[in-house]
């Protein structure tokens, strides 16, 4: 199994570079930048970054078609991957904090974001599954390099010919963002790889009989498809910091801004603590946007634990500990597992150079 690297959307573009050469010396497979709603743009930022490095792959990471069209999209990507000589990627998600900050509306009745989202009237898109395969198919047009002469689907159109004979390097890599079944589905029949998020380890079974399912419907069947999963990673030389940052970012982990009870439930001692943590996730977001460490109603402890289940956490002397998770994941069908870094991502490479790379291969 590889491992990718995640880094924050704060990173300017000239630190972005720098971190690439440091991971690719080290070995690190990809490093995708981060596409949020105020922060730089990750295609603009990972330019100097392929000007810099020769083997590491560099993606964009996620981007929605209702926030930039796929034929935007495919601009943006083949002209990062010529500057990278063949090396970009993108993960296509069908959501995100991003559409939410455009304003974005489904039409009436659309489906509503899971549970009781923090801002009324927010709907996600409608027919997501459709919307991200029909991004993922104009992508795939657009890197054939051939002559398309429009695209007429269900949700993006194209209505003129398109050509991108500019670009002359093999790829880019077109990823899906897939976490529920259908999305997991669609991405093993459309796309090169997929991309989980915050995924545990007893996830992986099931995501693996729906990707076997959409990979069952291909034309091609390729020998390199790819399996990934966002994981946070906050372990640190300072154990206190890492968990202060950790139970900062919890309300982004899939299972607390999901409503995912389910998941939930596995880390907490009882249905108490477990109706105590959905009773709060409001108090989970205060707490993440405020950039605090401490969740109100939350007792520490609890905090941890759903940390601990969620994410890499600790000092040092959880190094073992996560290995022995990420090798669990690679037996369990993941080829890479993408560590997102947050407050010193300097730190966290040299930690993963040190002792994760070392261990895994």
């Amino acid at each position: 199994m590889d491992i990718d690297i995640i880094i924050e959307p704060n990173v300017t573009p000239a630190e972005l570079a720098e971190i690439a050469v440091a991971a690719e010396k080290m070995g690190v497979r990809a490093l995708w930048a981060s596409n949020y709603h105020s922060a730089w743009d990750p295609f603009v930022s990972l330019v100097p970054a392929a000007m810099a490095t020769s083997k590491i792959i560099l993606g964009a990471l996620a981007v929605c078609p209702w926030e930039m069209h796929p034929l935007k999209m495919a601009n943006a990507l083949l002209s990062l991957n010529e500057v990278a000589s063949g090396r970009a990627m993108i993960a296509v998600g069908g959501g995100g904090a991003l559409i939410g900050a455009l304003g974005w509306r489904a039409r009436a009745g659309g489906p509503i974001w899971p549970g009781k989202h923090p801002i009324k009237g927010t709907r996600m898109p409608d027919r997501r599954v459709l919307g991200v395969r029909e991004a993922l198919e104009i992508l795939n047009l657009a890197r054939s390099g051939e002559v398309c002469m429009g695209y007429e689907a269900g949700i993006f159109d194209v209505t003129r010919p398109f050509q991108m004979d500019w670009a002359t390097h093999d790829g880019p890599l077109l990823y899906s963002c897939s976490s529920g079944p259908m999305m997991i589905r669609m991405g093993g029949q459309y796309a090169d790889g997929i991309q989980l998020s915050d995924y545990t380890p007893d996830m992986m079974p099931l995501a693996m009989e729906n990707l076997a399912v959409g990979f069952s419907k291909r034309d091609d069947k390729p020998t390199d498809f790819r399996v990934g999963n966002f994981w946070a990673f906050h372990i640190n030389e300072d154990r206190e910091a890492s968990y202060w940052e950790g139970r900062r970012e919890l309300y982004v982990r899939g299972g607390i801004v999901g409503r995912e009870r389910e998941q939930i439930e596995k880390f907490c001692h009882d249905e108490a603590e477990a109706d105590l943590v959905m009773d709060s996730v409001m108090d989970f977001r205060k707490t993440f946007l405020m950039k605090q460490g401490h969740i109100k109603n939350i007792p520490d402890e609890l905090a941890n634990r759903l940390v601990d289940g969620m994410a890499s956490a600790g000092d040092i002397s959880n190094i073992d500990r996560e290995i022995e998770r990420y090798k669990t994941f690679a037996s369990s069908g993941l080829t890479e597992l993408a560590l997102r870094f947050h407050n010193n991502p300097w730190d966290s490479l040299k930690i993963v150079g040190e002792h994760i790379l070392p261990a895994l291969r």
